[in-house]
């Protein structure tokens, strides 16, 4: 039944009486009237349709007019990013974060008019601190050596593509980030989907990542299979061996490829069935214990042929990370390097709430993770990266100050690639072919021409460090300490990083539990090296709740 018209059925009126006029006029006038009369009784039928139709109340109400609406909510992202947005408004990459991406990987002039856009009286602004006599530094291929005590160590760029896997980003993606990679003499972190043909095509440097669900290494129902293990990690082109823990975008959060996802392609670098859901747990079945993640990184290890073998993670409760570390003082094993993956981590598509408010950001998560290396006295024994929305040489340089010995990037080096952040990673229907399997969008990607584009951007992004440390007066990455990176934390009060957070001192963990540290201070004297679990102290706080 069709309700009474009042004022909100003017466009769907106006229409028809357009269209009955249209008619009219073809039938009396002119045949052109037929276009009009045409385009009129389709918004006619249209406005039909939603009036009839009982599962959109806006449309019932507003029958034509509604859609006028839904057309410019969805070019809203759109509007906002070309008309609306300002150079600084990280949403979630500034315009001036892109430009410079842009800019250093196409080889263009970087530098900027008149002024920085930044409010240098507005909280959290940040700055390095030049030197009066600075230095001079030839070379901007900055180094850092992983598994040095092993038979094969890898010398690794302070600067790195962060894992993003064949399956979410396309097959000329990965080519040109490993083309770029050869390039530019880094590495390319595969992603916990594996080791495609794509990564091997042009030989550059991977890290092999391997997640909960063992993608390149499992049997038929799921588990570790040592034997797959080793075929793949005997590759010389696989350098190091990173087990996934959690990642940034959706930290504790499992995955399902879909069937129909599961190409061919796909199935062969995963090692599972080809249209059968691809299935990535929560956790891993291989180890349930702190104790026993080390114990899995020295297998790893073993059957890698020593090479340097690690783990990512997303910092969440800090009782599971000081388990870890107290397990590696308890057993004496450690892993070659450990990836700090922020909360702000973002090239995995992720359920809202994951996204916006699980996990702890990135500069937060690497100085704990550094405090209790240092304060263990094992820093010097463990190479720390860490991963988080870092696109400049200012970025790397103030994630090395507060601990890291080298970073990664992912989004950074998709924008090299051409990415708009259009934000359809998720839809399969990526405008650049970058993150995308419709073959009708990446086989546009030029994978030749990208790739200098990825190695242009790491190049030129090192060479942007390099300068800054000379005006700091620095001889290597290494100098850089917390001391070094000032932040404003009002309009009347800046400090330096060093003063503005606490930082343990080497083996002070050893010997007591620092009361100015408000984490340790509550979890680490009930962190256990044998169990995840959570202290005593927490399990009695929830219990009070439940009553």
């Amino acid at each position: 039944m069709i309700p009474p018209m009042t004022r909100r059925h003017l466009a769907w009126i106006a229409c028809i009486v357009v269209a009955l006029a249209s008619i009219a006029l073809a039938l009396a006038v002119s045949p052109h009237w037929w276009w009009p009369a045409a385009v009129a009784g389709a918004l006619s039928l249209l406005g039909l349709a939603d009036v009839m139709q009982r599962t959109s109340t806006l449309r019932q109400l507003y029958p034509v007019l509604a859609h006028f609406r839904y057309g410019l909510e969805s070019v809203g992202p759109e509007i906002r990013q070309y008309f609306i947005e300002r150079d600084t408004d990280e949403v979630p990459f500034s315009r001036e974060q892109r430009a410079l991406v842009y800019q250093r990987a196409k080889q263009v002039q970087d530098t900027v008019p008149f002024g920085t856009l930044h409010d240098v009286y507005g909280s959290s602004y940040e700055w390095i601190n030049h030197s009066l006599v600075p230095t001079h530094l030839e070379s901007a291929d900055f180094r850092v050596r992983i598994g040095g005590g092993g038979p094969a160590p890898h010398e690794a760029s302070v600067f790195n593509i962060s894992a993003m896997s064949f399956g979410s980003l396309s097959a000329n993606a990965i080519r040109a980030l490993n083309l770029g990679a050869k390039l530019g003499g880094f590495h390319h972190d595969t992603g916990e989907g594996s080791i495609s043909s794509y990564h091997r095509e042009y030989g550059g440097d991977l890290v092999w990542e391997i997640g909960s669900g063992y993608f390149g290494c499992r049997d038929a129902e799921g588990r570790f299979d040592p034997e797959r293990f080793a075929a793949n990690a005997a590759d010389p082109q696989v350098r190091m061996i990173e087990i996934k823990l959690s990642q940034g975008a959706k930290p504790g959060h499992g995955g399902v490829l879909p069937g129909v996802k599961v190409t061919p392609e796909i199935a062969l670098a995963r090692g599972v069935p080809v249209g059968e859901d691809c299935v990535s747990p929560a956790q891993h079945s291989a180890f349930g214990s702190p104790l026993g993640l080390l114990e899995f990184v020295e297998r790893l290890r073993r059957l890698a042929g020593g090479k340097p073998v690690g783990f990512k993670l997303a910092i969440g409760h800090p009782w599971e990370w000081f388990a870890v570390a107290k397990a590696m003082r308890e057993s004496g094993i450690m892993p070659d390097f450990i990836v700090v993956d922020g909360a702000e981590g973002g090239t995995g598509a992720s359920p809202v709430e994951f996204m916006n408010h699980i996990g702890v950001p990135m500069q937060e998560a690497l100085m704990l993770v550094h405090n209790t290396l240092v304060g263990l006295d094992l820093r010097d024994r463990v190479r720390v990266a860490a991963a988080g929305k870092i696109t400049s040489a200012f970025d790397i340089a103030r994630t090395l100050a507060i601990g890291a010995d080298f970073v990664n990037a992912g989004r950074a080096f998709m924008f090299a690639l051409g990415c708009i952040q259009s934000r359809n990673c998720h839809n399969d229907t990526c405008p650049t072919g970058i993150a995308t399997q419709d073959p009708r969008r990446w086989k546009h990607l030029d994978v030749e021409d990208k790739a200098h584009r990825v190695a242009n951007y790491h190049r030129n992004t090192l060479v942007g460090l390099r300068d800054l440390l000379c005006a700091a007066g620095l001889s290597s990455p290494a100098a850089l300490g917390p001391e070094h990176i000032v932040r404003r934390a009002s309009p009347m009060h800046v400090a330096s990083l060093a003063k503005s957070f606490q930082f343990l001192q080497p083996g002070e963990l050893l010997s007591s539990i620092p009361e100015r540290h408000a984490v340790f201070k509550a979890f680490w004297a009930v962190a256990r090296p044998d169990t995840f679990a959570p202290p005593p102290r927490v399990m009695e706080m929830r219990a009070s709740k439940s009553r």
